[in-house]
């Protein structure tokens, strides 16, 4: 299977170490999101991946070869901030980004009406880039990574600044792409958008890969969380329950932590909450990807200080 892989890069500033040993891979035709907090290496690694820098070792692979000059020019890139010409023409400059891939120049305008049309920006192509409101500048900016028919995409913080249909208009294109064997890599902040459209999620920490895998591996935490809703109980009841830990309560809604993943260990709890008073609802908690990011930064964290 054609496969993009991040081979142990690492990279060093002086003595800041931007990555160290960082390793994944994203398949065709598979969405992948990196995700960690500002400064944790996921724009390091996109730009080496698109030659911007070069990393102190470790390689960036296409199909197994590594990605060269060559190749790179088969990749879409978007970069966070705009990388595109503010005086010139919206039209105009998608043309000569496809000619600059190899395009022929009859393609490359069909390819700019194409992509225009698709995002909503088909009536400013006659306009200067600086002349758009944000928004639109990052719909052209995904335009320019797609002008040219890529094998693969790598957009860093793609959504960022977008109205909700932008968001829509973005997502759909994101799927299209997958759906058509392309793969897709692209970093955010907005963790709701991951959890998404994403089919695996790499979570990077200074630099390191701590957590990675799909949005139902990821969830695998070692202890089950359980939510019981309980009328007219008395107060502390769920302190009570063996192996149960005791992560919220508000008088009627009680979450646990539950030592243990094992089938059935809920059951103490039920029984318990049962018992406590009139129980209106009971079900396992699931972790959005939100709290397992916090999760697993905090964790690592803690690693760390020890």
């Amino acid at each position: 299977m054609a496969r993009l892989e991040f081979d142990h890069l690492n990279k060093a500033y002086g003595s800041l170490r931007a990555l160290t040993d960082l390793t994944f891979s994203v398949d065709a035709g598979e969405i992948f999101g990196f995700v960690g907090s500002n400064g944790a290496g996921k724009t390091t690694a996109m730009r080496i991946a698109l030659g911007v820098l070069s990393a102190d070792s470790g390689e960036v692979r296409w199909q197994g070869r590594p990605l060269d000059l060559e190749m790179r020019r088969r990749v879409g890139y978007m970069p966070e901030e705009r990388g595109l010409y503010p005086k010139m023409k919206v039209g105009e400059q998608l043309v000569y980004l496809a000619r600059l891939h190899g395009m022929g120049a009859k393609d490359a305008v069909a390819a700019m009406e194409q992509w225009t049309e698709r995002l909503g920006v088909a009536a400013r192509r006659g306009d200067n880039v600086e002349k758009l409101s944000l928004g639109n500048q990052q719909r052209v900016q995904l335009a320019a990574a797609l002008v040219h028919d890529p094998e693969i995409l790598v957009l860093d913080e793609p959504f960022s600044g977008l109205d909700p249909v932008a968001v829509d208009v973005m997502s759909s294109v994101l799927v299209e792409r997958a759906a058509a064997g392309v793969p897709v890599i692209f970093s955010s902040h907005q963790l709701d958008l991951v959890e998404r459209l994403c089919d695996r999620v790499g979570i990077v920490r200074a630099g390191q890969m701590v957590a990675l895998g799909t949005k139902e591996e990821l969830r695998r935490t070692p202890n089950a969380r359980w939510r019981a809703v309980v009328h007219g109980a008395a107060p502390g009841w769920a302190r009570l329950v063996p192996g149960a830990r005791v992560l919220s309560d508000d008088g009627r809604e009680v979450v646990v932590e539950l030592t243990g993943n094992t089938e059935g260990v809920e059951q103490p709890f039920l029984r318990a909450a049962t018992a406590a008073g009139a129980l209106r609802e009971f079900s396992p908690v699931v972790p959005s990807l939100a709290d397992l990011f916090r999760h697993v930064v905090s964790e690592t964290q803690e690693k760390d200080a020890a």
